[in-house]
């Protein structure tokens, strides 16, 4: 992003007054120019430049989520960022969930990986991954600690945990959880976008509009 010389002064000039207020072990500095920012909170947020989208803190830079979460999410902040519209954000959740309910959504969006950090007969807590990794020992998969579990949740019955089934191990016709990928992946990973422009889980869901903040982008 090109800044004029003139506001690149004022802006320094700004920082140097600021600094000069606050204690002598900290210091305000220039992260960077952009053309829009989002802010979920002061750690998470994904800023714009020249077409670039910089994010920190949210899940697309996560392993442990499901591709069609991060691709959503992804989608939503470039709709938000690059188009400026809060109507096509919410339109791009509304899609993905209808296809989820649809079972249109293929299987490589929905592999979730999670990393064991040590054996599966150590844990405790019995977790999807650990379900999913015993499930491997039994068809005499070799699985130690430090190795990556890539699973799906199916529509089998149990708990979620015990719905876990190891992506090695499934077939060409299967059935995944839709409702689990819907409350436990793409909604977390985009509502706490769309509530802070105004929409509300209801509206999402439900595919209502909004009123309150379509007039500021």
């Amino acid at each position: 992003m090109s800044i004029p010389p003139i506001i690149e002064e004022k802006i320094e000039e700004l920082l140097s007054s600021i600094n000069q207020n606050l204690p002598s072990d900290m210091e305000l500095e220039l992260e960077g120019y952009y053309d829009r920012g989002f802010f979920v909170t002061k750690k998470r947020y994904a800023v714009i430049s020249d077409g670039e989208i910089t994010v920190k803190g949210l899940e697309l830079v996560r392993r442990d989520w499901a591709n069609v979460a991060k691709q959503t999410q992804h989608d939503v902040l470039e709709a938000i960022l690059k188009d400026a519209s809060p109507k096509k954000a919410k339109k791009i959740v509304n899609n993905v969930i209808t296809r989820l309910n649809k079972g249109e959504v293929p299987l490589d969006d929905l592999v979730i990986h999670t990393k064991l950090t040590k054996k599966p007969e150590n844990y405790k807590q019995i977790a999807p991954h650990v379900i999913a990794a015993r499930k491997l020992i039994d068809h005499g998969i070799n699985v130690k600690s430090g190795t990556i579990i890539s699973y799906v949740i199916t529509k089998a019955k149990g708990s979620i945990s015990q719905k876990a089934e190891p992506v090695e191990l499934i077939g060409d016709k299967f059935s995944y959880d839709a409702e689990y990928y819907i409350q436990n992946q793409v909604l977390p990973a985009t509502l706490r976008i769309l509530e802070a422009i105004g929409y509300s889980e209801e509206q999402v869901m439900n595919n209502e509009k909004q009123t309150s903040l379509d007039s500021f982008f």
